[in-house]
């Protein structure tokens, strides 16, 4: 927050001079996102200038943060100590409450699963919990990671703050006039929305939960197709959670120092930071849990930024002082919160595109159109600097570029937000893309998409070459059919067919007499067979066929999206001569 809105650290220079030697150590030892455990990654040497997050929906609202530094000395990774045991100089930091360290590994291993390129260490979200919230003030949870009080950053009222205006009706900070960043790893509610996570399988999104927590920060660094082990991408995820240069090299140092070697304290034993970028003193919380939606709740300038009602028994005014008077000063540079910020003026969004024959795309690849969308105000003039939400709704597996289903961008100057790239999944049909202004409850802009079945125009018969297919009656085919699909001369993989035993040629209704499958779970005779696919070679085997005991010259055919069919003459005679062919314009009639 020091950065953002020009305050000074209170440790001054000497903090900042430490903190750019870390970085510097970090750079040297090809750091970035190294950690004690590397998973085969190679390290990126060297660090590139700060990127800003791109999205314009940072995680904590550059809401104040924990400025103490890790030791200069290496951590002692020595098993935990009990209750009350001296740990050697340099060790106590590397201890990190059980139950909170055990979030962070959790969330890598499900990003290493779900995002492997992300290269996400754990290291990197200890780092984040430290200078957030002093790793849940020192483990301050319960057995399924819950907070025992709630942790809650300042009113962001514009008075000293950023100014981000209630978007959640106090539900998670208890303050429904204005945000606040909520639990150990810091989220705002409106980046909580749709970055949230159930992390301990409880069926709920809790930013209060570390579990919860932890794997949302994981998805929100790793959210495009960044790489973590790149410094340059390591940098602007670490922005994106705080816009401030001495935020990244607190960050860096602590994840160096974590990368060293840690070890498990238990619960409620941790260190606790004793300093914060916005006045150098510890960040309070209220006793008992804050209540929802208490418009006195964490008002602005009371020295209470835990969100419980301000000592004062008058409230105080947006802005004001703690005893409702004049206004405490802002720093310079900081919005005046009874201004209309750009948001507040925007009456409604417009589609800026695509068209919608734009938004359909074969199932597995990107869709070529690009969702846009236009805030303005009552007048039609565009407005810049709004965060527009854009969110994937309906049954399909599809997602913006980086495998997420929702995505918060800025409009820029032309009042314009385009959303992240879509990509198709496997599930075909219809769905909705809605864009919505973030803060308000403005009617949103709806895009309809489409993802079609994955095609092949040539269905081409490989069974065993020369080798007829004929069975006796009451027998079953010694051989199966299979086939492979290609799309314009390449293969084509993962398209849906349907075999179903004709009548004739002429009819493609299924026959009720002759050659048939088994029903793989009853053993039924079965006659039409769907939800084939073909495999990464464009290769389709068909199950096992069987006779009854009708003799004589029977059609199997096979289809596929795009127009691919073949036809093969299935052969049932008494002494299994009779040869069988594949046929593409079969002349025979079945049971002929």
């Amino acid at each position: 927050m020091a950065a953002h809105f020009g305050r000074r650290l209170r440790k001054g220079a000497a903090t900042t001079a430490v903190a750019a030697a870390a970085v510097a150590a970090l750079s040297a030892s090809q750091a970035p996102g190294a950690t004690g455990d590397d998973h085969g990654r190679q390290a990126t040497v060297g660090a590139s200038a700060p990127v800003p997050d791109p999205t314009g929906d940072d995680a904590t609202g550059n809401s104040p943060y924990y400025t103490d530094l890790p030791p200069l000395n290496s951590p002692n990774p020595s098993p935990s100590p009990s209750a009350g045991t001296p740990v050697a100089q340099g060790g106590a930091e590397a201890g990190i409450p059980a139950t909170v360290l055990d979030a962070y590994k959790k969330a890598e291993a499900e990003l290493r699963a779900s995002k492997p390129g992300c290269n996400l260490p754990w290291q990197l979200l200890a780092a984040i919990g430290k200078v957030e919230s002093g790793q849940a003030r020192g483990g301050e949870v319960d057995a399924s990671g819950t907070t025992l009080r709630p942790i809650l950053g300042p009113v962001l009222d514009g008075n000293g703050f950023a100014l981000i205006k209630d978007t959640d009706h106090g539900a998670y900070d208890g303050n429904a006039q204005y945000d606040q960043a909520v639990g150990p790893m810091q989220f705002i509610p409106s980046t909580w929305a749709w970055a949230g996570r159930d992390g301990n399988g409880d069926g709920k999104k809790d930013p209060n939960n570390i579990y919860d927590a932890a794997l949302a920060a994981g998805h929100y660094l790793c959210r495009g197709d960044r790489d973590l082990s790149q410094a340059a991408d390591l940098h602007g995820a670490i922005l994106g959670y705080n816009n401030s240069q001495d935020y990244l090299n607190t960050v860096l140092s602590w994840m160096e120092y974590y990368s060293k070697g840690t070890y498990s304290v238990p619960d409620g034993t941790g260190a606790a930071p004793g300093h914060r970028s916005d006045d150098g003193t510890p960040r309070t919380t209220p006793s008992t849990p804050a209540e929802p939606a208490n418009p006195h709740q964490g008002k602005p300038g009371s020295k209470d930024q835990g969100g419980r009602p301000s000592p004062s028994p008058t409230p105080s005014k947006p802005g004001g002082g703690q005893d409702g008077g004049d206004p405490a000063p802002r720093p310079p540079g900081t919005p005046d919160p009874t201004t209309p910020t750009p948001t507040d003026t925007v009456d409604h969004l417009e589609n800026a595109g695509p068209a919608t024959a734009e938004l359909t795309a074969t199932a597995g690849d990107a869709f070529t159109g690009t969702i846009s969308t236009r805030a303005e105000t009552k007048a039609g003039a565009a407005v810049a600097k709004v965060r527009i939400r854009f969110t994937i709704s309906g049954d399909t597996d599809a997602t913006f570029t980086g495998g997420e289903d929702v995505a918060t961008v800025a409009t820029d100057s032309k009042g314009v937000a385009k959303a992240p790239a879509l990509q198709a999944g496997e599930k075909t049909g219809d769905f909705k893309v809605t864009a919505t202004v973030v803060g308000r409850s403005l009617k949103g802009v709806d895009y309809q998409a489409t993802v079609t079945e994955r095609p092949a125009d040539t269905l081409t018969a490989t069974t065993n070459g020369d080798t007829p297919l004929t069975c006796t009656p009451g027998g079953e085919f010694a051989d199966q059919v299979q086939l492979k699909a290609t799309y314009k001369g390449a293969v084509a993989d993962k398209v849906a067919a349907t075999a179903t035993l004709v009548k004739s040629a002429t009819d493609a209704t299924e026959n009720d007499k002759g050659p048939y499958f088994k029903d793989a779970t009853t053993g039924k005779a079965v006659r039409t067979l769907t939800g084939l696919k073909t495999d990464a070679k464009g290769l389709l085997t068909l199950p096992k066929l069987y006779a009854d005991d009708t003799t004589g010259t029977f059609l199997l055919r096979v289809t596929t999206p795009g127009g691919g069919t073949l036809t093969v003459r299935l052969t049932v005679a008494a002494d299994g001569t009779t040869t069988a062919s594949p046929s593409p314009s079969p002349s025979a009639s079945a049971g002929s």
